[in-house]
């Protein structure tokens, strides 16, 4: 259990991506698009939620990508194959809503396009068109592009330094498709917090409901700790157990990010502490 299977290492520079394929049957059986873990990998570390972007039954397996951003990543990204994570738990949140909408636009951003693969491909599965715009800053660091390409209708690609696709943001293609005349009956946006207030600034006066997935700082992931709460329609919710995904129109996305920044000396102390030692991995 637990146990490492695979390790991929997509974009190895600074702040590196990498993917891990890990042994969790009872994880893999029960999970369901848009659930993700809580994992720690020592004794003595923290607890970091990690959206599940794969899972395979047969083989009792599901994959977490992640960027090593924190001290956590780093350690994280330090085992190896055949290596254990100390604690796994899942599958947590609420899973993603699906049924045939008609149409369906799936937005992913950076690492968000990871977490966004489980819900095209189910939202495909169930009858809708599925058009997924993928975002990142330049080609180098784009992921699933050709997983994303198997469970979507049409993938439209964006780069911010214009290496790849269209030149500009995720935003600049879904306002075209939306002028364009197209009938979007959902959007689903996962990225960066500032990706995706933007993308349900985009789609709000046109009323086309857009799931947001929050990323918020998470601590127990049962709703006990309060680490997780955002505002939604002016009331606390915990992302841990109420989402992770919720009407974007209805966050308030600055009040979020704020609270993603209160600890940034803190995480800046801790990164530069692991780059010095082993983040407490052997």
């Amino acid at each position: 259990m637990n146990e490492i299977r695979e390790k991929k290492v997509w974009w190895p520079d600074p702040p590196a991506i990498k993917e891990f394929v890990v042994k969790s049957p009872w994880i893999a059986e029960k999970h369901r698009a848009g659930q993700f873990v809580i994992l720690r990998v020592s004794d003595n570390g923290e607890r970091i939620p990690l959206t599940i972007s794969d899972s395979n039954i047969e083989d009792g397996t599901i994959n977490i990508l992640f960027q090593e951003v924190g001290a956590t990543t780093m350690a994280l990204g330090r085992l190896n194959e055949g290596d254990k994570i100390n604690d796994l738990t899942g599958p947590l949140g609420r899973p993603t809503h699906i049924e045939k909408y008609g149409t369906v636009v799936c937005v992913g951003g950076g690492i968000g396009v990871a977490p966004v693969h489980p819900i095209a491909r189910a939202l495909k599965a169930s009858g809708n068109r599925v058009i997924s715009i993928l975002g990142a800053r330049t080609r180098g660091i784009l992921i699933y592009e050709d997983l994303m390409r198997k469970t979507s209708d049409e993938v439209r690609i964006t780069t911010d330094d214009g290496t790849y696709g269209r030149h500009g943001f995720v935003t600049d293609e879904l306002k075209e498709m939306i002028k364009s005349g197209m009938k979007i009956d959902l959007v689903v946006a996962i990225g960066p917090p500032i990706m995706m207030k933007m993308v349900c600034k985009v789609t709000e006066p046109y009323k086309i409901f857009t799931y947001a997935s929050l990323n918020t700082i998470m601590v127990d992931g049962t709703g006990m700790c309060g680490a997780c709460r955002v505002t939604v329609g002016g009331k606390t919710k915990f992302v841990c157990v109420d989402g992770p995904e919720f009407d974007g129109h209805q966050v308030d996305f600055d009040e979020m990010m704020a609270r993603l920044r209160q600890y940034v000396e803190e995480e800046k102390i801790a990164r530069e502490i692991c780059q010095k030692n082993t983040c407490g991995v052997k």
